[in-house]
């Protein structure tokens, strides 16, 4: 409890950290009692006492420690909520990745296959600018011979 106190908002946590404080301290004063009790010489008289005066508290505390537990339940169902969500946020995240990861590996495959084109070309380019100025030089031949004078 005391960890979820403290990781509560600060406008709550003060306030249920006051109350965690006061269980303790119930807490303690219960465990002496109850040592006092049993560590005494068979008092059976007091230990009457104490069972009967706390009867009418059990039902009042049984009751508050019941709507705690309910407030308790309630906050679990929601954190457990929370992370059913995150989890699936997660995984959607996790196959969006995969697709971009995909994506980007056709593209890397696709820029290397461009990237070996462009240097075959430029090793064959002696031959391809030789090829280039015979066709120039062609055309122009065939427009001279072709165009009216």
């Amino acid at each position: 409890m005391d960890l979820e106190a403290r990781n509560l908002q600060p406008s709550v946590r003060a306030g249920q950290l006051a109350k965690l404080r006061e269980y303790k301290s119930d807490l303690n004063n219960l465990k002496g009692a109850l040592k006092r009790i049993t560590a005494g010489n068979g008092q059976q008289g007091a230990r009457e006492e104490l069972l009967e005066s706390g009867m009418a508290d059990t039902l009042v505390v049984s009751a508050d420690q019941r709507s705690r537990l309910l407030r308790t339940t309630e906050r679990q169902n929601q954190t457990t909520d929370r992370i059913r969500d995150s989890h699936r946020t997660m995984l959607e995240t996790e196959e969006l990745g995969v697709s971009i990861m995909h994506d980007l590996h056709q593209q890397r495959q696709s820029l290397l296959h461009a990237n070996d084109t462009a240097s075959n070309i430029s090793v064959n380019s002696p031959y391809l600018s030789i090829t280039l100025f015979l066709r120039i030089i062609h055309f122009s031949i065939a427009k001279y011979l072709w165009t009216p004078k």
